[in-house]
């Protein structure tokens, strides 16, 4: 006798208990035959208007529930908390954690035998795969797709890395404000999320890495019937999985992340993957740390040729072939045993892909960016615990580099003077914007890529080296160190710089010190105060007291792990 599924617990029930749940589906039109003990397959979205980039999921959401009727099962759409990326404040990245607990809650307190996950803007991905992983239920995730390609006066622009060049050039008075205004409405065009490679785009690639997403899902369009048809797919495939009892815990093994970490330094992706992956992780119990970003990758070239380190965006990715043209072309640095949604290896699954545009997709042996261009990991006295750099979107030149600190307490005191004539600054300068970190933002924000100053810009210089405990847009470019841990806010060496003080990069022997005297530097660590939880209640107040440190994954630490799917009590 096989086991009866856990949603029997509820429709299968007798008495008061099986009444009640069947009887207050049953209101939707639902006729008896959808409890007969099919697997009821959860499809949770995180759709909203106030989400830009996941506003189709509506649509997507009903093409999945056509593949799980198809297939036997029965589907009920949930909502999750909406992440949108572009409007909330003070950062999506605070509310990352509250995603992932509430969809961790919600899909285990409800009549579920598995779960799709529908995900697009940049943190909804991470969030519900937390969740995923932490239940351990059958999952398997679809990612919402990019945006078509913007278009400005015959040429294509990212969205993101637009805004990042119009800010600099406006800064620099090279364009209006009004052209501002025609840039915005070039440059998102259609439903989907960020078209270049920025966190959104890379989180998909990397679901699509991990093996909880199908093949070929991450790239394609938002508006294009493809990624309909993978939706109608991903239901058929879910129900399949139940039956097989295939979990995010088979799936997501060292080797998965492995493949992760490769993925993204081939496609020259977004820094924020580290955090996410780290967070993912620790919800399945796999030794993963920030110096496997560096370690792993040292063999990988960048593959890509795409904004922000490019040319190209997700909509040319799409055609030259997607992900598993990327893979495919790592050849032996992919694992290929690893375990993914489909049932098949990775190996198989990538078996049959190709490249279709040597421009937008790079050969192995003739890369667009040489071995060593990924993330690179640095430590040494003003990072003990690591910082971050996206080699392939900093300038060269930069990458070795000893200046004068400028030390900004927040964004906002950086912002109030960079377009001052006078401001004492030049192209040795060394900013740094501290209290930016999970702690002192509060939620570890995108404000670390601060456009270089205008008094810079006009001596002929477009970048300069920015160090933050802050995060930086996918999107962005510039050579941004990142991540520094620990942050000001919890008492690291970065909240003891002061003005002018020498401070030391060197990339390529993965080093970023502070030149200091250890005595002095104890003399005003000495000095220095923790600071209060500033906020008295709800989210944020919890938030402040639990949150992890970027190195570990920015989760707050109660959530660490998993507590699996459990059929809760019936409370009747």
């Amino acid at each position: 006798m096989s086991t009866p599924r856990r949603s029997a617990s509820w429709f299968g029930a007798h008495g008061r208990a099986g009444m009640t749940a069947r009887s207050w589906v049953k209101n939707q039109g639902y006729s008896d035959e959808v409890f007969d003990g099919r697997p009821v397959i959860g499809i949770g979205t995180t759709w909203s208007e106030l989400a830009p980039c996941n506003a189709h999921q509506q649509r997507i959401a009903e093409a999945v529930k056509r593949g799980v009727w198809q297939a036997g099962g029965f589907p009920l759409e949930f909502p999750n908390m909406a992440l949108g990326e572009t409007l909330m404040r003070p950062t999506t990245m605070l509310y990352r954690n509250l995603l992932a607990m509430q969809a961790e809650e919600t899909i285990r307190a409800n009549p579920l035998d598995a779960v799709v996950l529908l995900s697009g803007c940049d943190k909804t991905t991470p969030g519900l795969l937390m969740a995923a992983a932490s239940v351990d239920l059958p999952t398997a995730m679809l990612t919402g797709g990019p945006m078509l390609n913007g278009k400005y006066r015959g040429t294509d622009i990212g969205s993101g890395t637009a805004v990042w060049q119009a800010e600099a050039d406006l800064v620099a008075g090279k364009i209006t404000q009004d052209e501002c205004y025609f840039i915005e409405g070039c440059m998102s065009r259609s439903n989907g999320h960020c078209m270049t490679m920025g966190t959104a785009s890379t989180m998909a690639c990397i679901v699509e890495a991990l093996g909880m997403q199908l093949p070929y899902a991450a790239s394609w369009p938002a508006v294009d019937a493809r990624r309909y048809a993978a939706a109608q797919q991903t239901g058929q495939r879910i129900v399949e999985m139940v039956e097989e009892d295939l979990k995010p815990s088979d799936v997501l093994t060292r080797d998965a992340f492995r493949n992760a970490i490769r993925a993204n330094a081939a496609i020259g992706g977004s820094t924020n993957a580290v955090v996410h992956l780290i967070a993912i992780a620790k919800r399945v119990g796999v030794e993963l740390t920030v110096d496997d970003f560096d370690t792993d990758t040292r063999d990988v070239p960048t593959l890509v040729n795409l904004q922000p380190s490019g040319k190209f965006l997700m909509e040319d990715f799409c055609y030259a072939g997607g992900l598993p043209a990327v893979l495919k072309e790592l050849g032996d640095l992919v694992e290929r045993s690893a375990v993914t949604v489909t049932g098949r290896s990775m190996g198989e699954n990538i078996a049959g892909a190709e490249v279709h545009n040597r421009e937008v997709i790079t050969a192995f042996d003739e890369p667009f960016q040489a071995v060593g261009t990924g993330t690179a990991v640095l430590r040494g006295s003003l990072a003990p615990d690591g910082a971050v750099i996206k080699q392939s979107a900093a300038s060269p030149r930069l990458l070795q580099h000893r200046g004068p600190a400028m030390v900004f307490e927040d964004v906002d005191d950086y912002y109030a003077v960079c377009k001052d004539d006078d401001l004492d600054v030049d192209e040795n300068t060394v900013l740094i914007v501290r209290n930016a970190g999970p702690k002192g933002y509060p939620g570890m924000p995108e404000v670390a890529n601060v456009p270089v100053p205008k008094k810079v810009q006009d001596r002929g210089f477009d970048d300069i080296v920015r160090i933050s405990d802050g995060r930086m847009s996918g999107t962005a470019y510039g050579t941004v160190i990142l991540h520094v841990t620990p942050e000001a806010a919890a008492g690291g060496p970065l909240a003891f710089v002061r003005t002018g003080d020498i401070v030391s990069i060197d990339v390529p022997n993965r080093r970023l010190d502070l030149e200091v005297p250890a005595e002095e530097l104890n003399r005003r660590r000495a000095e220095w105060k923790d600071p209060d939880n500033p906020y008295p209640r709800g989210y944020q107040r919890l938030y402040y007291d639990h949150v992890l440190q970027a190195s570990d994954g920015a989760d707050l630490d109660f959530l660490v792990g998993k507590s699996g799917s459990y059929v809760p009590r019936d409370g009747h």
